[in-house]
């Protein structure tokens, strides 16, 4: 079984790091060399995604919600949070519930 290190998440600049930093503590997890790689991946989603919105919000004629890139920038934010509230230790669950970001927590 591969060892698990702490890794400081910043979700807005998509950061993932062993190392501390002065921006870079937004979430505390615990993962695999494997599972950062994994959020990694999902990190690179969420930025392609977020590519693709910008480009597509110079065309003023088709709104937001008919746009697939939002819809799979969403999809990749509920994935990322998903993934972090997993790894995540105390403070980070703690804190990602009380954001309410995952709706499906309680069920």
């Amino acid at each position: 079984m591969m060892e698990k290190k702490k890794y400081n998440i910043n979700l807005g600049t998509r950061e993932i790091s062993v190392n501390h930093d002065a921006n870079n503590d937004d979430f505390a997890i615990y993962a695999t060399e494997d599972e950062a790689l994994k959020l990694r991946e999902v990190f690179n989603e969420i930025y392609n995604s977020d590519v693709r919105s910008f480009f597509r919000a110079h065309v003023p004629a088709e709104p937001y919600h008919y746009d697939q890139a939002n819809d799979e920038y969403d999809e990749g934010m509920a994935a990322a949070f998903r993934m972090i509230y997993e790894l995540g230790d105390e403070g980070t669950k703690k804190q990602i519930e009380e954001m309410d970001v995952l709706k499906d927590l309680d069920e």
